[in-house]
């Protein structure tokens, strides 16, 4: 408990670095989405789909530890309030990204993120057998 706790400090602030810095610095850590569909266009993969799939998933991936965070973090949290948690810091995540001229805040990404922590929060809770 207490260190899942302690992990999920500097997980809130690399995710808030990620999302919130300007797009320009953003890719620096991000740029693996679009270098994959570089890739995958290659071969023949159409890049903006193979993009659009790719980001979604990422955004899925990058909420996933906050899932398994939360419940680890407080054991007695109800699953309910782990998907709001998620449901709510993505959509603030996506109003603040509002305000940065360089960043774009999509519905798609409150979906993705809010099922990234509902995979977290499943293989935690699946892994233990806990129903809460």
């Amino acid at each position: 408990m207490a260190g899942a706790r302690i992990v999920l400090v500097p997980y809130l602030v690399l995710l808030a670095l990620v999302v919130l810095l300007p797009a320009r610095q953003a890719s620096r850590v991000t740029g693996i989405v679009g270098w994959i569909a570089e890739a995958l266009a290659t071969v023949g993969v159409p890049r903006e789909p193979a993009a659009i799939v790719l980001e979604f998933l990422a955004n899925v991936a990058l909420f996933t530890p906050l899932g398994a965070l939360l419940v680890l973090a407080f054991p007695g949290v109800r699953w309910w309030a782990v998907l709001l948690a998620g449901f709510l810091l993505s959509v603030g995540i996506e109003l603040v990204q509002l305000t940065i001229p360089s960043r774009v805040s999509t519905l798609s990404d409150v979906v993705a993120n809010t099922a990234g922590t509902a995979v977290g929060l499943l293989l935690v809770r699946g892994r233990r057998g806990d129903r809460r």
